[in-house]
């Protein structure tokens, strides 16, 4: 990605909490893995979206209350793991 180009609201280097919505089939997700300028791969039409929302996630470790952190990441569909050659999110004790 060129330096300059801004693909998402939030454009800070931590982990945060984003809301998406392809354009293809206006399938919505959310999650609290998204990243400045990184997309996630929609499971119906395999096309990469970017967030439309960010914010930051509530606890500053990561681990939100109301998220559930053994419920999988879907490494193949986030754009974050493909350039890092891994899971992208923080291991949990």
């Amino acid at each position: 990605m060129s330096e300059g180009v801004k693909k998402t609201p939030y454009q800070g280097k931590s982990r945060c909490f984003g809301e998406y919505q392809c354009s293809q089939c206006n399938r919505k997700w959310m999650s609290a893995n998204s990243w400045a300028n990184m997309g996630q791969e929609c499971t119906s039409c395999k096309i990469m979206v970017y967030p439309h929302k960010q914010r930051p996630l509530e606890k500053p470790d990561g681990l939100d209350d109301h998220l559930d952190p053994n419920k999988a990441h879907l490494q193949h569909l986030c754009e974050k793991c493909k350039r890092l050659g891994r899971c992208c999110r923080p291991r949990y004790r």
